[in-house]
């Protein structure tokens, strides 16, 4: 059989082969690859390539090898075809394997394998071969400067030396080579250098709307959301193609500042030119309402008006439920629900589902994403997934199977070690946590903002007030980081807690910015550990004047008040936040059994069990009493002369994470670990009871409260008291 008796049935096929790869038509392919493998006809390169090509866009890897070897006279396009399908899923040393095997590497195969590394951010293999390039004469072009540069974008440095290079050697012609330059200067934070670099493209009249879209993006990353409106007005006065890339730009810049009035007249724009339901703008107003509604309301109705919501919108969904505690079952709902829908997770998916497990505290819920994870075949940037896990289960209180999972990531990248040093500061394990920040600095991978957040907090919940100074002083002179409000609050929480509440004062009193309710809620706690009234005042006042609606400064200084039996005080400002309609957020605890959450709170009567609880808890105070424990029953936080002592002991038994350890003991087997999370800190009765009760019962008991883990075993906790 004949396919092609003539020249234009040739074109035919070729032209339906072409559409199919356009078109990501695998099926359609796949028949017409048949069709010629049953035909007569000499093998033909140029046809083998393009089923190569087709296969590679659909991600059928395994299709491309095959058709790429079945290629009987491969030329350079083949391999170049190859190469490119490896790099998309991944597969770097396949790719370089297949670049050497190339007996004439062309600009094209040194371009795609930059690309490569380019998007995987590694620097030194993309300058190697672009030194490669020059060396042999082959001809720069715009894609192989724009990739060397997007590679080496970590490193300003080297930025401005290639900058150099572009502009002595006139190839800042290309609008693509200018604008990978100014997007790694916005990265970095250096605007002002972005801002030049438009502005020079604009004088060269080089200027395309990926350049605008990239300066939009850049102003509202720095906070700049004028600038990015004003840019966008430019482009439509100018006459400029607006598209959905453009309106997703504008919606990030004002989503960076946090500006919901003028997302939401953006909105309005958007409804009247027709682009709310389009897919990619879809997911820009999902991530705006998201990140400044303060909730998913708006974000279901612009999810219900976009008729073929893609992955990336899903995934938009499942990160804006997993940004709020009380949403992560939608987070999860969402999950499912997408598959259900035909979409296969990747990587982005398992990450945003992972944070919902993380809010859930539940590792049962946690460890089958995490095995789902597994068996799926995530093309690329499986890094990020791991990352997720690690933070996750350190979040489910299991920072043993967070170390498990740092220890087998291939790679480790400054995300990584970020989430296992939190992980290990959360749960006191201070040595660990400042074991890893120095081995960061051994593998010269430059710690961030972030990093330094969680080694101050590493010794903030153990006294190490020198180390932590140390660190501190080390961020701004060693890596040239400013500190943030997040980095003060470590510190005033590390001299608070170490009694240091002067020092404390005084940090908040020289910070170079005015602070905020975070510092000023961080040296109340500082106060209300130690017993200082006074000062404990002046920071709820401060605290209030910021967020006058907020429960917390009313709560702890009226519990203050209670402990030094100062209940005339206490009494007004209960009464204060009456008149002022603040509600206090309930204290509740949790714990998960057989994948069911049992919720409880404060002399709960409402649990099925809560008769064999109270039996059981009855049971366990007589023999903490015996093995020594007195309860505290100044934490019962009410008058003498109101209640009885019994009363008070009574009261303190019934607290809601000691109803939890009960149910979580007699619902499982011996020797089986619980955990219990609770949303407020920890009670000092409760901290000295579940000390005795794991001494007793033989038990790993952690509780996970607001502030940090608790793990109480022995007759210990991993706070050592210190919290």
């Amino acid at each position: 059989m004949t396919l092609f008796p003539c020249p234009s049935q040739f074109q035919t096929f070729r032209n339906l082969l072409k559409s199919c790869i356009a078109q990501r038509d695998l099926i359609t392919g796949k028949a017409l690859h048949a069709l010629y493998f049953k035909s007569l006809i000499p093998p033909s390169t140029y046809l083998s390539n393009h089923f190569t090509l087709l296969y590679s866009k659909c991600g059928s890897l395994h299709s491309a090898q095959i058709s790429f070897h079945l290629t009987q006279y491969p030329n350079v396009f083949s391999y170049n075809t190859l190469i490119n399908a490896y790099a998309k899923h991944s597969l770097f040393h396949l790719a370089h394997q297949v670049f050497d095997e190339i007996p004439h590497p062309d600009i094209v195969s040194y371009n795609t394998l930059i690309a490569a590394y380019a998007d995987r951010g590694e620097c030194l293999p993309a300058l190697r071969l672009f030194g490669e390039v020059r060396e042999l004469g082959l001809g720069l072009d715009g894609f192989t400067l724009s990739g060397v540069i997007t590679a080496c974008g970590v490193d300003v440095g080297l930025v401005r030396q290639l900058h150099c290079f572009v502009v002595m050697c006139g190839y800042d012609c290309y609008a693509s080579v200018n604008n990978a330059v100014f997007v790694c200067y916005s990265r970095k934070g250096f605007l002002n250098e972005a801002r030049r670099v438009f502005r020079e493209m604009g004088e060269g009249r080089i200027r395309d709307e990926v350049s605008w879209n990239a300066m939009i993006v850049a102003c509202g990353q720095h906070r700049e959301g004028l600038e990015a409106v004003g840019l966008f007005r430019e482009m439509v006065r100018r006459g400029l193609k607006v598209d959905m890339f453009t309106m997703a730009s504008v919606l990030t810049a004002f989503t960076c500042v946090k500006d919901l009035v003028g997302g939401m007249q953006f909105h309005g724009m958007m409804i009247k030119s027709g682009f709310h339901g389009n897919s990619h703008v879809g997911s820009g107003l999902i991530d705006l309402y998201s990140k400044c509604a303060g909730g998913m309301v708006e974000c279901r109705k612009v999810f219900e008006e976009i008729p073929t919501p893609d992955l990336v919108v899903w995934n938009t969904m499942i990160s804006g439920c997993s940004q709020y505690e009380d949403l992560s079952e939608d987070g999860l709902w969402c999950f499912r629900e997408m598959q259900r829908n035909g979409f296969c997770p990747d990587d982005c998916s398992f990450v945003c589902v992972t944070g919902a497990c993380s809010n859930l505290s539940s590792p049962s819920v946690g460890k089958q994403v995490h095995a789902l994870a597994m068996k799926s075949d995530i093309p690329y940037n499986r890094v990020s997934v791991n990352n997720a896990l690690v933070a996750m289960y350190s979040k489910c209180g299991h920072v043993h199977d967070a170390r498990r999972v740092f220890d087998t990531m291939p790679e480790h990248n400054t995300v990584s070690l970020n989430s296992m040093i939190a992980g290990y500061a959360q749960h006191g394990i201070e040595v660990e946590s400042l074991k890893l920040f120095e081995l960061m600095l051994q593998k010269d991978i430059t710690p961030n903002s972030i990093t330094f957040i969680s080694v101050l907090s590493a010794c903030a919940h153990t006294g190490k007030v020198e180390e932590g100074q140390k660190y501190f002083n080390m961020m701004k002179e060693k890596f040239v980081i400013e500190p943030e409000a997040e980095h003060y609050s470590c510190m005033i929480d590390l001299l608070g807690r170490a009694g240091k509440l002067k020092e404390a004062e005084r940090i908040i009193e020289t910070m170079p910015f005015n602070p905020g309710s975070i510092e000023w809620a961080t040296l109340l706690g500082a106060c209300r550990k130690h017993g200082n009234v006074e000062l404990a005042v002046k920071a709820a006042n401060e605290f209030l004047q910021l967020e006058p609606y907020n429960a917390a400064p009313y709560v702890m200084l009226s519990n203050m008040y209670a402990s030094a039996a100062r209940w005339e005080e206490a009494a007004t400002v209960k009464r204060l936040m009456r008149d002022r309609g603040v509600k206090k957020k309930p204290g509740c605890s949790w714990i998960e059994i057989d994948k069911k959450v049992h919720v409880f709170v404060a002399e709960d009567i409402s649990h099925p069990m809560i008769k064999e609880i109270h039996v059981y808890m009855g049971e366990m105070l007589r023999k903490m009493k015996q093995a020594g424990y007195v309860p505290d029953i100044r934490w019962a936080l009410v008058k003498d002369e109101e209640v009885k002592e019994d009363e008070k002991e009574r009261r303190l038994l019934y607290h809601s994470e000691k109803l939890a350890v009960a149910f979580g003991l007699i619902s499982t087997e011996e020797g089986v670990p619980i955990l219990v999370v609770k949303n407020l800190r920890i009670c000092g009765d409760c901290h000295n009871a579940i000390k005795h009760i794991s001494a007793i019962t033989g038990r790993e008991i952690t509780i996970r409260d607001a502030h940090r883990f608790h793990c109480f075993k022995e007759g210990y906790c991993s706070c050592r008291d210190y919290w």
